[in-house]
């Protein structure tokens, strides 16, 4: 039996989130059909552990329990960056792969480590990569809505911009000359990971 859709219909969105970037694109792209974006850092909420192997299944984690903590409606978002050359590494783990030894998260120092490591590769290692995201809308009741979506593109060094955040400044997308971090957030928002779930899940749940 195929499972219903389930439209949001209510004016509070909590984002399930501690990263002001991301609250803030989520914001940006929704801002047509929600009024009210309280984050998982207004609410005290500690992350869940992410324990999902997929992008979807991370998303619908974090969700769900934001969801159910809180008693309203929650999205949370899974995103990464995976690389050819590295049989998709880093892909879930990119925020863990820019920690520090130290647990500090630099993501200026992760590039340079993603740099070293495809270069060691040799000159001839292939430096396409995409952006993925899985965004899931939960309700408190346990229902989910999940898609994935997914920017092409290459990675190219020294980092250029200081627009976006993550790996924006090493990301430039295919058909385009300049990086993520460089970009206006207007022209990002419109071609990104982040946008191509959106439009799915507008089209599901919003519009």
């Amino acid at each position: 039996m195929t499972r219903a859709l389930r439209r949001f219909t209510g004016d509070t969105l909590l984002i399930a989130s501690h990263n002001p970037g991301k609250v803030r694109e989520i914001g940006d792209l929704l801002s047509a059909y929600v009024a009210r974006f309280p984050s998982a850092a207004e609410y005290g909420l500690d992350d869940p552990e992410e324990t999902g192997t997929t992008f979807e299944a991370n998303a619908e984690l974090k969700a769900l329990a934001a969801a159910r903590a809180v008693g309203l409606p929650a999205l949370a978002d899974d995103s990464g960056l995976a690389v050819a050359a590295l049989e998709g590494r880093p892909g879930i783990h990119s925020a863990r792969y820019a920690e520090r030894p130290d647990g500090r998260r630099d993501f200026a120092w992760a590039m340079d480590k993603l740099r070293r490591e495809i270069e060691a590769l040799g000159d001839g290692a292939d430096r396409t990569a995409a952006f993925m995201a899985a965004l899931t809308l939960a309700w408190p009741d346990g229902h989910t809505e999940t898609v994935l979506g997914r920017c092409g593109g290459t990675l190219a060094w020294p980092p250029r911009g200081a627009r976006g955040f993550g790996y924006d400044p090493i990301f430039v997308p295919a058909g385009h000359g300049i990086t993520f971090g460089e970009m206006e957030p207007a022209a990002k928002h419109r071609m990104s990971h982040r946008a191509d779930a959106f439009r799915q899940l507008v089209a599901r749940c919003f519009a």
